[in-house]
């Protein structure tokens, strides 16, 4: 990974004044020149420099311009480095705008055809939401397990059997933990208790202390490319316990009256970007980043955040996210960097959601039409047609009443009377008994049985 180039050192801005060339002072604070380039770019100047200039302007004094007129729209952050310089961020006009398409895509009405706005069928979408978001951020950290393992795994509620399996189950852990504390005000501990379930038996047999435990004095933390460049050395273990008690104040101070109002999707990414600075744990920082930057983003009520994953969005390119930290550490603390990619990679998986349920909506019309004429015609709630289009897709597949209460969030006997009605009422699944256990599977002629129903 190449570390990004350094910007002009802001000590420039002052020379250039020295100087007393009045031509350049004037370029220099040209109201003309905005935070964002001519394509409404917020670009850092290891990208800027290789462009072509506006007339009348080099490289560095068009920088330096554009990082006056960022000066004067930024707000200091309450989080110093590690060397006593602020954080700050600012909010051009494209970042204002994607605020508003997120404020108003995940905190509103979804699409009223759209499951998740049915009561009856939302539960099912929320698991497999939570299953998606567990098995992805469990992968961007170096899980190897499939999804279709890992789905199993989950839906029918086996123990893991490797490292891999287990970092994504403690991951899905983690996002039900944030669902039921997400009306709680955050503090230390509650961090703490997070950590200490998405790195339950995971750790090095050196660190398995360190579960729910800050970083101490003797654990040599620094963040490595793939290519084993040093990107980042994070604060001294002694400034642990102040540093998170910031970020505690930070979420549960109430903006609106303190004059200082600050968007709660940016607040969610300030403290997610602080956690990936901090680094204050041994393992595990970026799983906890994430899965408190859901907890603050339930607890701002964007409701539809519960039914994306940001880590898949992630994954697709995580050197992009990389150098979000990198290109806010080059210049100035700006956060902002971080912000814009963290909005993107919301924006999309909204977008990706809006896909995935037109998507299941048509299969689940599929579903219903090749129903339509036989004698199941109505006869089938939600969950059984949702297993029955699984089972459509998938011949020989088997489930259990287990399996079926934990995809779909429903009692065991919910579970058990669904199935049983499947295969001993309509005749679509077959039964049989592995020890205890009952096993129903899905014939591979499962078309022919239901158009012969």
């Amino acid at each position: 990974m190449k570390i990004p180039v350094s910007p002009p050192s802001q000590e420039r801005v002052f020379e250039i004044i020295k100087s007393g060339d009045g031509d350049k002072i004037a370029q220099l604070f040209d109201r003309s020149i905005g935070p964002c380039d001519s394509k409404g770019r917020y670009l850092h100047w290891d990208k800027l420099r290789h462009l072509t200039m506006p007339e009348g302007y080099d490289a560095e004094l068009y920088w330096l311009a554009m990082r006056e007129s960022r000066s004067r729209i930024s707000k200091e952050l309450p989080f110093r480095d590690k060397g006593g310089k602020p954080f700050q961020f600012c909010i051009p006009d494209t970042v204002m705008r994607d605020i508003l398409w997120i404020s108003e895509n995940a905190t509103g009405a979804i699409q009223a055809d759209s499951k998740i706005s049915d009561p009856k069928t939302k539960q099912t979408y929320l698991i497999n939401s939570l299953i998606e978001e567990a098995i992805n951020s469990s992968q961007l950290e170096g899980a190897s397990t499939t999804r279709r393992v890992a789905k199993e795994m989950l839906r029918t509620g086996r123990s893991p059997n490797d490292h891999s399996e287990k970092m994504i189950l403690n991951n899905y852990n983690a996002m039900n933990f944030i669902r039921e504390y997400k009306d709680e005000i955050l503090t230390k501990s509650m961090i703490l208790e997070l950590h200490s379930i998405v790195t339950e038996d995971t750790l090095a047999e050196e660190d398995s202390e360190k579960m729910g435990v800050f970083r101490g004095k003797d654990d040599d933390i620094r963040v490595y490319s793939h290519d084993e460049k040093l990107l980042h050395t994070p604060p001294s273990s002694d400034e642990l316990d102040d540093r998170i008690q910031k970020i505690c104040d930070f979420v549960n101070a109430d903006f609106d009256k303190e004059n200082q109002f600050i968007p709660p999707v940016i607040k969610a990414i300030v403290v997610h970007f602080m956690i990936g600075y901090d680094h204050p744990f041994v393992d595990g920082n970026g799983r906890t980043a994430r899965a408190l930057f859901y907890w603050i983003m339930a607890r701002e009520g964007y409701w539809l955040m519960e039914y994306i994953s940001i880590s898949r969005v992630i994954k697709m390119a995580p050197a992009q996210y990389m150098y979000a930290y990198l290109h806010t550490e080059t210049d100035s603390n700006d956060v902002t960097y971080f912000i814009i990619h963290q909005l993107e990679v919301i924006k999309k998986a909204i977008r990706d959601l809006h896909s995935y349920l037109a998507h299941k909506t048509g299969e689940y019309r599929r579903a219903a039409r090749l129903l339509e004429n036989s004698k199941l015609s109505g006869a089938l709630n939600h969950r059984q047609l949702g297993l029955l289009k699984n089972a459509l897709d998938n011949p020989g597949q088997e489930y259990t009443i287990k399996s079926h209460k934990n995809s779909h969030g429903v009692s065991y006997q919910t579970a058990r009377t669904d199935l049983l009605a499947l295969s001993d009422e309509f005749k679509i699944l077959k039964k049989y008994k592995v020890a205890k256990t009952d096993v129903f599977v899905a014939p591979p002629n499962l078309v022919e049985i239901i158009k012969k129903g």
